[in-house]
């Protein structure tokens, strides 16, 4: 009988949004959490590395894996100096563990992969780079376009917050003040990650239609009381994403290799053409901020 072999597990999304890094960062933190690395080994491209390949070799090889969480959409690894006889650290996101050393910062552009896999299983074309673990295991990162990133980050600068708010956790008259005196239109704004980082077409789209609001609308316009509506919904939306493991619109898949399934929720993202759910009326495609746009014409004003 042939021996069992470790199944891979597989992380992929052309181009993810907020939930589907969440789900991402939650199972790499399940499966990796206090995981020492032996040996990094990373591909000759240079278009995936931040920093220099061979300072991040030297850099990563023997620090442990606090803990794997997101932020906005890049995933962010803790790495603290493995002691003997150290526990794992606890999930707090607030604060980084007090030994930490330094953060590995991955964002997975439009076609990058995280693979858990045991050492003995073949590299897939496109691997650039191979965390070897003292449990056995690899951490492989793949991306066939090289659109992806991976970075290091020392905390002596700080901890690493990403280019805008959080919007799941962004307060009310904050939310408000983003938007104040902009010229841009609201669905621009959404997907600005300066702004609020981590909302992506998918959600944009999903949330503006439950807030009603018209996705060309300017987002300088728009009064409080709307836009509160738009956080409300907003939160809604990308909670309920995660909950179903994110959008399965491309080849995304989870930490156990299933489906996200809150495209089964999708009110107006992909449905050109198909009736409104609320009204019945058509729902419409444009492009805006160079993205394409899903709305309801009646609905959403």
């Amino acid at each position: 009988m042939l021996p069992r072999q470790e199944p891979t597990i597989l992380y992929t999304q052309a181009v993810p949004e907020l939930p589907e890094v969440e789900t991402i960062a939650n199972g790499v933190d399940r499966r990796l959490r206090g995981d020492t690395i032996v040996s990094a080994w990373f591909s000759t491209y240079k278009e995936p590395f931040r920093t220099p390949p061979a300072e991040m070799a030297e850099s990563l090889a023997g620090l442990r894996i606090a803990r794997v969480y997101r932020v906005g959409k890049h995933i962010v690894v803790d790495l603290e100096r493995a002691r003997s006889g150290h526990r794992p650290s606890s999930p707090n996101r607030e604060a980084t563990p007090p030994d930490a050393q330094s953060q590995l910062l991955v964002h997975l552009g439009m076609t990058g992969r995280l693979l858990v896999s045991a050492a003995r299983l073949p590299l897939p074309p496109h691997t650039h780079a191979v965390l070897h673990l003292a449990s056995g295991r690899e951490l492989r990162f793949v991306d066939p376009r090289r659109f992806g990133r991976l970075a290091l980050h020392s905390v002596d600068a700080g901890l690493f917050t990403g280019p805008g708010r959080e919007p799941l956790t962004i307060s009310t008259d904050d939310f408000v003040a983003l938007f104040r005196g902009r010229k841009l239109s609201i669905k621009a704004a959404l997907l600005n990650q300066s702004l609020l980082h981590g909302v992506g077409n998918i959600y944009a789209d999903e949330s503006l239609f439950r807030a009603k609001i018209r996705p060309t609308r300017r987002a300088g316009r728009l009064p409080r009381p709307r836009l509160l509506r738009l956080r409300q919904a907003l939160q809604t939306v990308l909670k309920s994403a995660i909950r179903a493991g994110g959008s399965s619109v491309s080849d995304y898949v989870d930490a156990d290799g299933q489906a996200g399934f809150f495209q089964i929720q999708h009110r107006v993202y992909a449905r050109e053409g198909q009736p409104c759910l609320v009204c019945g009326t058509p729902i419409r495609r444009i492009v805006l901020a160079g993205r394409g746009t899903h709305f309801c014409p009646q609905c959403q004003t």
